[in-house]
């Protein structure tokens, strides 16, 4: 079950904490899982189960559009993680129907910021990128790192909005997990800076 490890690591993990990693991360895993089907002789019960319980607790959030438009503006997927015209279409629209709202935000800002440094800051026409001219521009932009969003202000604006992290437990259970297995029925009687010092060298074993 290679594939669902995975899977845990990358919506567990520390780094990727966008809200735009779930919907490529599930579509992903349930499509190697019907490969997986496909090619496997005993485990075709376990990988039916598994996939009518990722359908069950993931199924409306995978057509979600909201989910769907913060997984289009991670430039690591944009549109590349489904070949699914619909799926698509859904989150384009409503990344289209909020471009708006954040351009004119972000405008009204800069030039509210702008006329308090130049009295005469109105009369210079230096409007961004039209919104949809932006979105277009992003999509068919070859680079996928974060800081290409930097180029397209409204775009950033909403990207920003939908796959701000949210605080998680899993770093601090990962660290209640290890230091239970240290900390022993056996070895009660450890000093805590023995023990703070075990658990140290355990939780960055790799980089010694």
């Amino acid at each position: 079950m290679s594939p669902v490890a995975k899977a845990l690591d990358v919506l567990q993990g520390e780094t990727n904490v966008q809200m735009g990693w779930l919907v490529p991360t599930i579509t992903l895993l349930k499509t190697k899982l019907q490969q997986l089907n496909v090619a496997s002789k005993f485990c075709e019960p376990l990988i039916a189960a598994l996939l009518s319980g990722l359908e069950k607790r993931f199924g409306e959030m995978l057509t979600d559009p909201e989910l769907i438009a913060a997984a289009i503006l991670v430039p690591k997927f944009k549109t590349c993680w489904t070949s699914d015209e619909n799926i698509l279409k859904l989150g384009l629209d409503y990344i289209r129907s909020h471009l708006d709202c954040q351009a004119e935000n972000h405008i009204s800002d800069h030039s509210q910021s702008s006329e308090e440094e130049d009295f005469f800051s109105s009369l210079k026409k230096t409007s961004p990128l039209e919104t949809t001219q932006q979105l277009d521009a992003y999509l068919g932009c070859p680079r996928d790192t974060v800081e290409v969003l930097k180029s397209f202000p409204a775009v950033c604006q909403l990207s920003l909005k939908l796959n701000t992290a949210l605080p998680a437990s899993a770093a601090c259970e990962r660290v209640f997990t290890v230091a239970g297995l240290i900390f022993r029925p056996k070895r009660a009687r450890t000093a805590s800076k023995n023990f703070e010092n075990q658990l140290l060298l355990r939780l960055n074993k790799a980089y010694w």
